[in-house]
């Protein structure tokens, strides 16, 4: 049998719908947030590996990227843009070993706290990369090209992290650097 609101005892729907309200509280003042991103150099001095006629390169490329977290500590501080350059020491098997710390281009206008440097470290350690291959190909006497050997070798990149804090919100970019 239906039941008919007017029949319920006035009490009794009230009850019912008190059941269904939420009191929404305030919300709390949110903290300063952070994000990352990154953009890869090559400042022209960097070694590479040099290919002899028929090697070829492959791999060296990342398939795992763990982006930094904004410093905790500078949330509230808000510092001005901060720039992290890093050499990436990646071995043979494409595991990242060494994360180092270059000089920027221009001079901090003002000191930098090393909780940026232990982001990037933090995030950029735990990386993975395809190994890079480098392989040596030659051609038969009826002219089918095979490969003769491959190798797996270290290399290293370069990196840089761009944190920056603009009305409260905290964010790491990789915009091209001046220079």
């Amino acid at each position: 049998m239906p039941i008919r609101m007017g029949s319920l005892p006035a009490g009794l729907l009230a009850l019912g719908l008190a059941g269904c309200a939420s009191v929404a509280a305030p919300p709390a003042k949110a903290p300063n947030e952070g994000s990352a991103s990154y953009r890869m150099l090559d400042d022209g001095h960097m070694a590479h590996y040099q290919l002899a006629l028929g090697d070829t390169a492959t791999g060296a490329t990342p398939f795992r990227r763990v982006l930094p977290v904004y410093p905790p500590d500078q949330l509230a501080a808000c510092p001005p843009v901060q720039e992290v350059r890093v050499q990436v020491i990646v071995d043979d098997a494409g595991k990242v070993g060494d994360v180092r710390e270059l000089p920027a281009d221009a001079a901090p206008a003002a000191p930098r706290s090393p909780s940026f440097l232990a982001a990037v470290r933090a995030a950029v350690l735990q990386w993975q990369f395809t190994p890079l291959r480098i392989s040596h190909w030659a051609a038969d006497a009826a002219g089918n090209s095979h490969e003769v050997d491959s190798r797996s070798k270290p290399f290293s990149l370069i990196y840089a992290f761009r944190f920056e804090c603009r009305a409260g919100k905290a964010t790491v970019s990789s915009a091209p650097a001046q220079g």
